[in-house]
């Protein structure tokens, strides 16, 4: 049975013939708990959009602590991405167009297919115990030197063996990480998609790309198209499987708040903010502020990295501190050996370890990520433990 909650009485008229099985209306969200309780097999709700955002934020983020299992659904006018994110913040499965008819039977069927053994592995995954440290690499502003400062990253915390880092290419329609590296993209994470009955380790063997020893790649999609294949929830599932296995995991990221980067800012001890000294990044740095403040991600859990920091735009580093309301943790300066690492495939902190850049990555690991322990109550962020969907 699926409970509506809609307080249009036309409109709930409306949204019915469009739900298979049993549907009972409310309408109001007091109305909707006290059903709840009077029959805890009910656990997919439909939210109509007639309905204040912020009574449905504050009753989601309720129902994502006390009854993980239920599915909500939410209809809205217009899909505004502040609205999406704030709504998948506090564990609103999806967020549907009012008047797509077919988008939201496709909502209620993956909703209902949630396997509840494996939620309560996956609730399990996330309690406290060993694993590695992840690192989300960020910035709303494209050409800010996410990719490379990833990847440095990555070999600076591998530091030539010593540590199992995996490097995740997140940007799944447009990742350079393969060709930043010269990794033939052979195995890549549209792998995991199809991949059915195989082992935890197994499916980290069949989606990882060795770049060093010590040092694995998951690589981003290739084909036309295979970016949209792959489920957020996938992201989720696979970063419980790397953080067990490898020290660090390393996320480089396309310059949007989508549903697979919120995965893996959910999942992250440390997220490392870039941005340049011009004017169009300083805006989007900070609105990313804004929107972590407004997802309840704690400040420490913070790194913002003023990159070329030593260019000419004629911003300052404390005219940069006084735009964004915020301190500078890392200067990375700018070098004209950085295209010549990338087009080589191999890059500076492997080549030259005693470079400016890579000694101020080497900072960025030592003072920030490789002798603080994991935060045992990290592991998901806000949202709570993620579902595990099966395709209707």
């Amino acid at each position: 049975m699926t409970i509506l909650c809609e307080p249009n009485c036309s409109a709930a008229a409306a949204l019915v013939p469009a739900i298979e099985g049993v549907v009972r209306t409310v309408a109001n969200l007091p109305d909707v708990a006290m059903t709840m309780n009077a029959d805890p097999g009910e656990n997919v709700v439909i939210i109509g959009s007639e309905v204040p955002l912020d009574e449905v934020l504050s009753f989601s983020g309720q129902m994502a602590t006390e009854r993980p299992d239920v599915a909500i659904i939410l209809l809205r006018g217009a899909l505004d991405p502040s609205t999406v994110a704030a709504a998948a913040s506090v564990g609103v499965s999806e967020v549907v167009p009012v008047g797509d008819a077919q988008h939201l039977l496709n909502a209620l069927q993956r909703a209902r297919s949630v396997d509840m053994p494996e939620l309560e592995e996956l609730a399990s995954a996330s309690e406290p115990g060993p694993g590695g440290k992840i690192v989300t690499v960020f910035s709303a502003k494209g050409g800010t030197g996410k990719t490379t400062v990833a990847t440095n990253l990555a070999i600076v915390l591998n530091a030539d063996g010593a540590r199992r880092v995996c490097l995740v290419d997140l940007d799944l329609a447009f990742g350079d990480v393969a060709i930043s590296l010269q990794i033939a993209p052979a195995r890549t994470l549209i792998d995991a998609v199809e991949a059915v009955g195989l082992t935890d380790d197994d499916l980290v063997d069949l989606l990882t790309t060795q770049f060093r020893p010590g040092l694995d790649c998951v690589l981003a999609p290739v084909g036309p198209g295979d970016a949209e294949k792959v489920p957020p929830w996938l992201v989720g599932e696979l970063l419980v499987l790397l953080r067990r296995r490898y020290e660090f995991v390393v996320i480089d990221t396309p310059s949007q708040f989508s549903e697979h980067v919120l995965e893996a800012l959910d999942a992250s001890d440390h997220h490392i903010l870039l941005t340049t000294p011009e004017i169009p990044a300083l805006k989007n740095l900070r609105l990313t502020l804004d929107m972590l403040d407004l997802l309840a991600y704690p400040h420490d859990r913070r790194a913002i990295i003023l990159n070329r920091s030593d260019g000419d735009g004629g911003l300052s580093a404390s005219d940069v501190e006084t735009a964004i309301m915020n301190p500078i943790t890392m200067h990375v300066p700018s070098s004209r050996d950085i295209p010549c690492s990338i087009n080589r495939g191999v890059p500076l902190a492997a080549s030259h370890p005693d470079h400016s850049i890579s000694k101020a990555i080497q900072q960025l690991a030592t003072s920030r990520l490789i002798d603080e322990p994991v935060a045992a109550t990290r592991r998901f962020g806000r949202r709570g433990p993620k579902l595990r969907k099966r395709s209707a």
